[in-house]
């Protein structure tokens, strides 16, 4: 187990050689870009643009046939200034330092933007998943937990699902933690099962929040969602949840993917019949009474409404110029590269960016954190309601400062969480 001084040795402005990755130098890219405008004085700025700590680990498992595999592992934790960090953990082969440290920093922004008395973590296991066993997962989920230890806790850092980690993954998480310490200890994590002490609507928290924000986005811009085409890229658990509450509110949803790539029909998809295809298949590869569609042609499809919620870097220097959307909108983290940003602002295709759409997990993962240590439960209607007030909120405040200082979305959201973050910095100080 090692820790990384992630700031050692580095000159103001320069990055450490383990946070070379591309991811992060897209975070970083954005951070700089308007550190000045959101009056982040040069040290404070140097400090908010490098992780506060980071975890390598190595994870040894014993596999089903008795032999044993060993996986690096990584925690990153971006900023604990305005509380606790929060994040996920993902079980992928492609998962680095970098990436980690990359997806904490959003995780602050996004955090900071809603006013959650939180900062951004990250981390996962590089791994394959779909090569390893329930068991040989567990295993893995356990191991990993342990190495964990001595950076979580309820009040230092609370992972949470992410990619190809679910809620059986953070019930295995928190049993690990809780037989450390010798009582249960529900709020370790978030996005459990609700026998555990998970909340009711954090599974689906993210695509709703994603919706909540395009419905009132539209309606702001002048147009409405009702019999609007709209595109998803993704169809897991936050596409899925995004198709549908489309759906709900009168829109058309054209097309929708999978990692394969997808399905098109512009007089709008039955998604109940999608998802039936989905779960007997496997995929969504042969849907009948639809056209089949690569997922680069799906993000060039003429719609009113594309929701990116598939992976990073998904609309960049070479395909921007095609996107024939009038509003993109960032479900999942870091789907628009910084070239890709510039190409749709000349265009005047505006862009939810992700510390604002896809910000719904975290705000119900907070509220499941606050429900587990009052032991004491909310509604799903509750939960809409407050999920609503938090994300309109933050839209409202992105909005007025875009339109009063001419500000894309993506740059208005950053200054005003970087703003929330470098205030508390300053108000805390340096120690010693």
């Amino acid at each position: 187990m090692s820790t990384a001084d992630t700031s050692a040795g580095a000159p103001a402005g320069e990055l450490p050689p383990e946070l070379d990755d591309p991811l992060f130098h897209q975070a970083v890219g954005q951070f700089d870009q308007v550190a000045e405008r959101a009056g982040a004085a040069e040290g404070y700025a140097d400090v908010l643009r490098l992780p506060e700590r980071s975890l390598a680990v190595t994870v040894p498992m014993k596999r089903d046939d008795g032999s044993v595999a060993v996986f690096p592992g990584y925690r990153v934790q971006h900023s604990s200034v305005l509380g606790p960090t929060k994040g996920g953990v993902r079980y992928d082969a492609a998962v680095t330092l970098g990436e980690c440290a990359a997806l904490a920093m959003w995780m602050t922004w996004k955090c900071a933007l809603l006013r959650l008395p939180y900062g951004g973590a990250k981390g996962g296991v590089r791994c394959e998943p779909r090569d390893l066993s329930r068991a040989e997962l567990e295993r893995l989920t356990r191991r990993f937990t342990a190495e964990l230890l001595p950076i979580i806790g309820p009040q230092r850092d609370i992972p949470a699902p992410d990619m190809a980690t679910d809620e059986q993954t953070m019930a295995w998480m928190m049993d690990t933690y809780s037989m450390q310490v010798g009582h249960a200890v529900p709020e370790i994590v978030t996005g459990k099962p609700l026998s555990v002490g998970g909340s009711v609507l954090r599974p689906e928290a993210t695509g709703i929040g994603v919706v909540m924000i395009v419905e009132e986005a539209v309606s702001r811009l002048g147009w409405s969602l009702s019999g609007a085409a709209c595109v998803v890229q993704g169809s897991g658990k936050v596409g899925g949840v995004a198709a549908r509450e489309l759906a709900a509110r009168g829109a058309r949803v054209i097309a929708i993917s999978d990692v394969a790539g997808g399905v098109h029909d512009p007089r709008g998809l039955d998604l109940d019949r999608v998802e039936a295809w989905r779960r007997e298949h496997g995929g969504l590869a042969g849907f009948p009474d639809a056209e089949e569609v690569t997922n680069a042609q799906l993000l060039e499809l003429p719609c009113d409404v594309l929701v990116l919620a598939a992976a990073e870097n998904q609309v960049t220097r070479e395909n921007a110029a095609r996107v024939s959307a009038r509003l993109v909108v960032e479900g999942a983290n870091g789907p628009t590269t910084l070239e890709a940003d510039e190409i749709l602002a000349e265009r005047g295709i505006p862009v939810l960016p992700d510390i604002l759409a896809n910000a719904g997990g975290v705000a119900v993962s907070y509220f499941e954190w606050v429900q587990d240590i009052q032991r004491l439960f909310w509604s799903a209607e509750e939960i809409r309601v407050r999920l609503g007030d938090l994300m309109r909120g933050a839209l409202d405040r992105v909005w007025r400062l875009a339109e009063g200082e001419s500000l894309s979305f993506r740059r208005a959201a950053l200054v005003l969480s970087i703003r929330e973050v470098a205030a508390a910095l300053r108000a805390r100080g340096i120690h010693p």
